[in-house]
């Protein structure tokens, strides 16, 4: 998909930027949980 493809689509479905945006941060913070929650002890 051309991104002015994906730019008419989000245009005429605005409520599909919101699902972007929060799957987007959801994706974002389970990197970090992830991260945090590694049991690797270091040296």
């Amino acid at each position: 998909m051309s991104d002015n493809k994906v730019a008419t689509y989000l245009a005429q479905n605005p409520k599909m930027t919101g699902v972007l945006f929060t799957m987007l941060m959801v994706l974002s913070q389970a990197g970090s949980v992830a991260a945090s929650h590694s049991s690797v002890a270091g040296p």
